[in-house]
């Protein structure tokens, strides 16, 4: 079980801290090395990022000895409850300079927050000092990272401000939004289409789908909403979320639920397997738009999962009739 945030010592956060910084330090010196060859002048800024996440580490440690000896904790930030959950580093390094870019625009973010938190709740004046201070060098860093380009970096207030909306507007609605409705227009095909082809009874498939549809919503709306409080992330109001997937959810389920209103077995089974076809095409669409996922990428997985489930609740139903009968 991840621990609060809030239960955190100053001992402990000023370890969490350190190991932090060591780990930022060490990502950007993988894009640091993978840029140099083809984006030189990028490489340097992951350089020179690298350089100053070793200082703050070096400041902290010496902080942490004058006040807690020599000995550190190791605590990592997926112990806390509350961080994001960061791509795997190989699937940055291999998505290309963007993907880094943004990457490091979240971690500083992310940083900077854990900071401004950390320091409201030290009572030590020197520990604030510092933990204040280098929120304010993060916010420097989130600064270059919203504008790092391939081969130059630009500084334009307004366009970072647009980014950062962007970025935050991702967090907070997007990602809850479409992992909602991943999992409501996939997860309940196969109970829907087994009950529709086991029954052959539209009206048994239209309750069958707005139970699954509705349970979901709800299930998923809770998940969301007790997953992550949103206090270090900056991902919003933890009942926002969970509102904006539980309601996502059901519509995913209630999509291809609807056309089993139609009395026809026969039309409804067909109207609702083309819902299904355009669910599963704007859910590539969003990924691709929103998620930084290649297109035909997003939609290969998103279609071949969505297949599979389809396939297996149509078995499951057609068998099940053929034996029941």
């Amino acid at each position: 079980m991840a621990r609060k945030f809030t239960d955190l010592t100053e001992k402990e956060i000023l370890a969490m801290a350190i190991t932090q910084e060591e780990e930022d330090g060490r990502i950007y010196g993988e894009f640091a090395l993978t840029l140099r060859p083809t984006f030189p002048e990028s490489a340097k800024v992951f350089d020179e990022m690298q350089k100053e996440e070793s200082d703050h580490r070096h400041r902290l440690i010496e902080l942490y000895r004058q006040h807690f000896g020599e000995h550190i904790p190791l605590i990592k930030r997926d112990e806390i409850r509350g961080f994001i959950k960061r791509s795997p580093l190989w699937l940055v390094l291999k998505k290309g300079p963007q993907a880094m870019r943004q990457q490091a625009e979240i971690m500083e973010l992310e940083t900077r927050r854990f900071y401004e938190k950390a320091a409201a709740r030290t009572t030590d004046a020197s520990i604030r000092k510092l933990l204040i201070d280098l929120a304010e060098a993060e916010q420097k860093h989130s600064d270059v990272a919203a504008h790092l380009g391939e081969t130059n970096i630009t500084f334009d207030v307004q366009k970072q401000e647009e980014e950062a909306n962007k970025r935050l507007f991702v967090l907070q609605i997007v990602q809850p939004g479409l992992v909602g409705l991943m999992d409501g227009s996939v997860s309940t095909l196969a109970p829907i289409f087994a009950v529709a082809f086991f029954s052959h009874d539209p009206w048994a498939a239209f309750l069958a789908g707005l139970a699954t549809s509705v349970g979901a919503g709800i299930s998923m709306g809770f998940a969301e909403a007790l997953s992550d409080d949103g206090a270090l992330t900056g991902r919003g109001h933890p009942f926002v979320r969970g509102v904006v997937c539980g309601l996502m959810t059901a519509a995913g389920g209630l999509g291809h639920t609807v056309p089993f209103l139609i009395p026809h077995f026969v039309t409804a089974t067909t109207v609702a397997a083309v819902v299904v076809f355009f669910e599963l095409l704007g859910i590539s669409w969003i990924r691709y738009r929103f998620m930084d996922t290649p297109l035909w990428q997003s939609f290969r997985t998103v279609f071949i999962g969505g297949l599979l489930v389809f396939l297996s609740g149509v078995a499951i139903g057609y068998f099940g009739h053929g034996a029941g009968g």
